[in-house]
């Protein structure tokens, strides 16, 4: 996707559009309803929630010559805005064969003709502002859909290709992992308005950092399997009290999509089953499982401070990396008013934060601010680890 910044609105809206379509062109129909778990959606409603949320926001407040394409979709295509009336429970989006994938085409082709047409005239900062959120929460379900994708295809014991060229398949440089040292001090951190930011990032505050070090390369493949071949996944001491239980419960022993095969480990990738490549940053992790590595390896995953402070000395935007922090509200957060303050706040519990951009986060939405968060168990974004340790 190019560089939208330098692009007008209406630009910008057709490049982050175009990219969802590019995101599904290799699926096949089938392919767009599954919903194997709670926290995997069809991608065919990612596709209708998004176009819900122009539908929704931008184009019914504010242009009165727009016709609704189906007032229904409203119900089903609502994720998790009260503000905005009942919806379809999320573990039920899989249900919904219909309406169709065509339909769900012609609903996009519908609002985006409206907005075209609604851009054409200028726009206040209000409405600016509701615009960069529209086309940022679509980049965020970007990233879910290829997640969900994976997960999808992974779970098929055929194990399909999506695409042969994908995300997966990126190189990756042979990086020194050398410790990156971070005097003693007080640091800022957070976002200011100079351009766009969720609300989460919000706003720039001082924090004060002990002395401590932080590795330039993140975990790889090879590093992890010596945690498993050395009994990582068997010994209780590594692992936090409810982690265990979850490792207990779910029988985990390897990291999501790793495979046992004839005595050799195997991935699977976007283009299909292969042989593990040692090299690469491992993938897949959850935070109980990177918390647990980092304690096998007398280390510490580092807080979401140390991370920002330390960004501009790595490289970052491999794997969305997991912090040591619970995701709570910088000092000053306010949510807004409406249905627009649901979208970060309300969660702000039992989650934990990630930092940086993965190679499935889509191009210009990554920034050493941005505050991502999942629950510890969950394992299907593209995550994985960077050590650090208080000097």
């Amino acid at each position: 996707m190019e560089n939208i910044q330098s692009m007008s609105y209406s630009q910008q809206y057709q490049s982050v559009r175009q990219h969802s379509i590019d995101i599904c062109q290799p699926l096949q129909k089938e392919d767009f309803v599954v919903q194997p778990i709670l926290d995997v959606s069809p991608p065919k409603w990612h596709l209708a929630h998004t176009t819900w949320f122009f539908e929704t926001f931008i184009l019914k407040p504010n242009m009165p010559t727009y016709v609704e394409f189906n007032p229904a979709y409203h119900f089903i295509f609502n994720s998790y805005y009260e503000t905005m009336g009942p919806r379809v429970r999320r573990i039920n989006r899989g249900a919904l064969s219909r309406p169709t994938v065509d339909e769900i085409m012609a609903y996009r082709n519908h609002v985006d003709d409206a907005v075209s047409l609604f851009l054409s005239d200028p726009i206040n900062e209000e409405l600016i502002e509701l615009l960069e959120i529209g086309m940022n929460h679509e980049q965020q379900h970007q990233e879910l859909m290829i997640y969900d994708i994976k997960y999808i295809l992974g779970n098929n014991p055929l194990f399909p290709v999506y695409k042969e060229q994908n995300v997966d398949d990126r190189e990756y440089p042979f990086i020194q992992n050398e410790a990156i040292i971070i005097p003693e001090g007080i640091y800022e951190i957070g976002k200011g308005n100079e351009s766009f930011g969720f609300d989460n990032e919000k706003k720039k505050h001082k924090i004060y950092l002990e002395k401590y070090a932080i590795d330039a390369q993140l975990i790889t493949n090879e590093a992890y399997l010596q945690f498993i071949l050395t009994g990582g996944y068997k010994d209780f001491r590594y692992w936090h009290s409810d982690a265990w239980e979850w490792l207990k419960t779910n029988d985990i022993q390897a990291p999501l999509y790793w495979h046992l095969v004839n005595d050799e480990w195997h991935e699977y990738t976007l283009s299909g089953l292969h042989p593990l490549i040692l090299n690469r940053p491992v993938c897949h992790i959850s935070f109980y499982e990177a918390s647990a590595f980092a304690a096998w390896a007398g280390m510490r995953l580092p807080t979401e401070e140390e991370w920002e402070i330390a960004s501009d000395k790595f490289n970052w935007g491999q794997r969305w990396e997991w912090t040591e922090s619970a995701y709570l509200p910088y000092p000053g957060f306010k949510k807004a008013e409406g249905a627009i303050g649901e979208y970060n706040g309300k969660f702000m519990v039992n989650q934990m934060v990630l930092r940086g951009a993965s190679v499935a986060t889509p191009a210009g939405h990554s920034r050493k601010t941005y505050r991502n968060f999942f629950q510890a168990e969950i394992r299907h974004p593209f995550s994985g680890i960077r050590l650090a340790q208080t000097i």
